[in-house]
């Protein structure tokens, strides 16, 4: 069932089998993995249904770092998570990006690519995806469009699939209909207050921003609230260890990645088409699930010490015709102009992480009448004709002038790059947090050589040539110009030896009997790709484990 912590008639205090913090990808996923079972589940959600500004709010904070850091616009509080604004891209790690890199400080995961893969064919069925079949690092199928060929010792194509859903609005009519499942929207975790010994979690304090408080007590707790959260959580839980939950060696917030982002330059070519069709995800929207994206090579990684990453070329049109510029127009002015709250946070969300070239700008809607609009239309048919024939041809339906390279990079695990607790208070009186976001000289080294081999590359594979942006020539320690993607990795990290990690390698965090963690913060390093269907495998992975202690517990009565 669903219940609004808001509504009076809603209990204060609930009892169950597992607490969840958080319904995003990775608490969904566990929560959903209960249903129809004994087990009683009670997650903990701080939004609605829909996006809310008085409730987005809470992720408020401050950056002290360089490059800045926007901690508010980077993550969504709301039923389903930060992934109600996601592209809905999925690819696996490859067993590269999961090996020690001796040239990676703190690289390696504890766990390998073949204890991965049979969550990750879970995560296939709940992301809803195309039964393709997944390889090292990629999905394996046929493209609509055959991907350029490239010097496999720099450059290869990496094919990622396309989930169709968001979770929030998919599974949530399973939700409201699971006797054994309680889902509490409006209600923030406070605290997890630890037994005196502080090694388990004997209740989550909630409360709601009308200032009602409550109590959610468990046998086990996973934190799955988001890559700053869980962290910003886990300082907050203070009242029994003073460093807070799991901070025995200073680690909980420490190593925060993301994966950093920016133009890295232009190709000038005069067949800018086919460097561009072939990765264009919008051509093929409905029609197919898988599309290639260019990475760097693991040859090439280890032969230039450089971290991964990838490039998309993104077609820059010239001038637009006048009718193809009344035709947008006028489909403009047609769509619902009129947004309500949740709708509005969300596209200011998405503005905000606007992760491509900027379109040029026309017009406002509405800033002409539809008739008016559709007389141009009309006027304009010759240019709207010449179109439809570059369309007919496979080409784009306005000329490019150039194509514009945009970077994504893995970013160096980097203990000085940390969350931290701010001063000031947000308001359910908890300290807001504070990101000190700071890139290496590995990730300045990685991000300058890295577009020099994809520019230069690209521009081979269709005659054209490479013009590097300028922070790309710049002095080596000087910051490039690169900001957040909304991948927030590594403040909880994974390892075996509590010195080096928050949890171990079965996402049970280090010293602490019945609390795990679900999500991205768990990553000890980031590859470039996206992190949703490893976060999902990794909670799959979790919710397996906590049903095998669960039944423990019900036939011991212990943790």
């Amino acid at each position: 069932m669903i219940l609004d912590y808001l509504d009076v008639s809603a209990p204060a205090d609930f009892h169950a089998d597992l607490c969840i913090v958080g319904a995003g990808a990775a608490g969904i996923a566990i929560a959903r993995s209960f249903m129809g079972t004994a087990i009683r589940v009670c997650v903990i959600e701080g939004g609605g249904l829909n996006g809310e500004e008085e409730s987005q709010a809470l992720f408020h904070g401050t950056s002290v770092g360089n490059p800045p850091f926007d901690p508010i616009h980077s993550r969504m509080r709301v039923f389903g998570g930060s992934c109600n604004l996601w592209g809905g891209g999925c690819i696996t790690f490859s067993r590269h990006d999961l090996e020690t890199r001796d040239w990676v400080p703190d690289s390696g995961w504890p766990i390998s690519f073949d204890e991965l893969q049979p969550y990750y064919e879970q995560a296939r069925d709940y992301c809803q995806l195309d039964s393709h079949d997944f390889a090292d690092g990629s999905f394996v199928g046929a493209l609509p469009r055959e991907p350029v060929p490239f010097d496999t010792d720099k450059l290869v194509n990496q094919i990622f699939a396309r989930s169709p859903i968001f979770f929030g609005a998919a599974y949530r009519a399973e939700f409201e209909a699971a006797d054994n499942i309680t889902v509490l929207l409006h209600a923030n975790l406070l605290e997890l207050e630890a037994a005196s010994d502080g090694k388990a979690v004997k209740q989550a304090r909630i409360g709601a921003l009308d200032g009602r408080t409550g109590r959610v007590r468990a046998r086990h707790y996973v934190l799955a609230s988001g890559g700053i959260e869980n962290a910003r959580l886990l300082l907050l839980s203070d009242s029994v260890l003073p460093r807070g939950l799991g901070n025995a060696y200073d680690l909980v917030g420490r190593y925060f990645m993301d994966h950093p982002s920016g133009s890295i330059g232009r190709v000038l070519t005069d067949a800018p088409d086919r460097l561009t069709r072939p990765y264009d995800r919008d051509l093929n929207r409905g029609t197919s699930s898988i599309f290639p994206e260019i990475g760097l090579s693991d040859r090439a990684q280890r032969a230039h010490g450089l971290l991964s990453g990838r490039v998309h070329p993104f077609a820059v049109e010239t001038e637009v015709p006048k009718g193809i510029q009344a035709l947008r127009e006028l489909r403009a002015a047609l769509r619902k102009t009129v947004l309500d709250e949740g709708e509005a946070l969300e596209a200011r969300l998405c503005a905000a992480m606007h992760n491509g070239p900027m379109p040029a700008t026309g017009p406002l809607p509405g800033s002409q009448s539809v008739g008016r609009l559709a007389l141009r239309v009309g006027m304009g048919a010759g240019d709207i004709a010449k179109a439809f024939a570059r369309k007919l041809s496979d080409k784009s339906a306005v000329k490019s002038g150039h194509v514009e390279l945009i970077g994504y990079f893995e970013q160096a695990p980097n203990p000085h790059s940390r969350v931290t607790l701010g001063h000031e208070l947000d308001a359910l009186g908890l300290r807001k947090v504070c990101v000190d976001w700071q890139l290496t000289a590995l990730d300045k080294h990685t991000y300058r050589t890295a577009s020099m081999l994809f520019g230069t590359e690209l521009a081979r594979a269709c005659n054209g040539r490479y013009v590097p942006a300028p922070w790309v020539g710049g002095a080596g320690d000087e910051v490039p110009n690169v900001h957040g993607t909304a991948h927030h990795l590594g403040t909880t990290r994974m390892s075996d030896d509590p010195r080096q990690g928050v949890v171990d390698n079965r996402c049970r965090v280090h010293g602490m009997d019945n609390l795990h963690i679900a999500g991205s913060s768990v990553f000890p390093t980031g590859g470039w790709a996206f992190p949703t269907f490893t976060i999902v495998a990794l909670s799959l992975r979790l919710a397996e484990d906590l049903r095998s202690l669960l039944q423990t517990c019900s036939s011991t009565g212990i943790f």
